[in-house]
């Protein structure tokens, strides 16, 4: 039974790393879009995905590898750099773990991904390109509300609605 459980969080896991994946991929290779995905003025339409948590824990390691794959793909595409593979990614593993523990309150779930990566990707912004840092934190910020609060609370709605979320419950 127990095997079955961890079976089942990684398949979890997996499926929502790979949503992460391809949507940031996807929409990354779009001319004329693919600045959405990476950049000073971004919104990750992956990033809709950072409601998850509120639904299974397994979208805390989903997330982040979901990450990790994408700026992986950024770096070789899109210019990111090593810097932002890691913080970046360890920004929306925190962000997620953040979200889990505000699950209980809807409305504060998409929270977290907005003030993380506001802040850690406004920092990487900086470092790594000589933005200025406030600029940057309010402008990944802006893009992570739109994504977070505009597109990942439908989605969360949807799933709770559509019945869904038995696929992320144990």
């Amino acid at each position: 039974m127990k095997q079955s459980k961890t079976v089942f969080f990684i398949t979890r896991a997996a499926i929502i790393a790979a949503l992460y994946a391809v949507v940031t991929t996807l929409v990354s290779l779009i001319p004329g879009l693919n600045t959405l995905s990476f950049g000073p003025i971004q919104v990750r339409i992956s990033e809709a995905l950072t409601v998850l948590p509120a639904l299974t824990p397994a979208a805390i390691p989903g997330l982040f590898l979901g990450c990790v794959l994408s700026n992986l793909v950024g770096m070789a595409t899109s210019g990111v750099t090593l810097i932002d593979v890691i913080f970046g990614s360890l920004a929306t593993l925190a962000a997620a773990g953040l979200s889990y523990l505000l699950r209980r309150h809807k409305w504060l779930v998409p929270l977290p991904p907005v003030i993380v990566n506001a802040l850690v990707v406004g920092w990487i912004l900086n470092v790594t390109q000589n933005l200025p840092f406030w600029m940057m934190a309010l402008s990944v910020g802006a893009g992570q509300a739109i994504a977070c609060y505009g597109l990942g609370m439908p989605l969360l709605a949807l799933l709770k609605k559509k019945r869904f979320e038995s696929f992320f419950r144990s």
